[in-house]
């Protein structure tokens, strides 16, 4: 009888280790912006709305989510493009997390790095569920200014 349940208790404590390291909660700003950056995108459920879901606040995930539901199989949603590098090619490089600026459980923080060419982006982000999540991200530079949420209410 022992054994079994020994067996099983080990199964369950080798599939919460497999998690990804994303499933953890972030105390600060910039450890969620760091890990974020750090993150492997391969290791996301492939079944979530985004590939930074588990990143992302739960009303922004919904938006995603939403999208996807009215998106036809095999074309773009709105958001055709990876937001956290900005474009659709290439990676960030000589990442800069700024220090945020925190209002209760609010936070907007400034990151900078080089995707072939310089890159600001403006994180807000939220606190629920016991740490800091991504609420939008928005480059104010450029031709083409953007932020996923005007992105998402222009789609509607």
């Amino acid at each position: 009888m022992r054994l079994p349940t020994l067996a099983l208790l080990f199964a369950a404590l080798s599939a919460l280790s497999a998690l990804p390291a994303a499933a953890e909660t972030f105390d600060t700003p910039q450890a969620l912006l760091q890990a974020l950056y750090r993150y492997d995108t391969t290791e996301t459920d492939p079944d979530a709305p985004s590939l930074y879901s588990p990143f992302f606040s739960d009303q922004l995930n919904a938006r995603f989510q939403a999208d996807l539901d009215k998106t036809e199989p095999g074309d773009a949603g709105t958001i055709d493009f990876d937001p956290v590098i900005s474009g659709n090619d290439g990676e960030a490089t000589d990442i800069d997390v700024g220090q945020p600026i925190v209002i209760d459980d609010t936070a907007e923080v400034e990151v900078t790095f080089k995707n072939s060419v310089p890159v600001t982006l403006y994180y807000t982000l939220v606190k629920e569920h016991g740490g800091w999540k991504v609420d939008d991200i928005a480059n104010q530079q450029g031709e083409y200014p953007w932020s996923l949420s005007a992105l998402f209410d222009g789609a509607r």
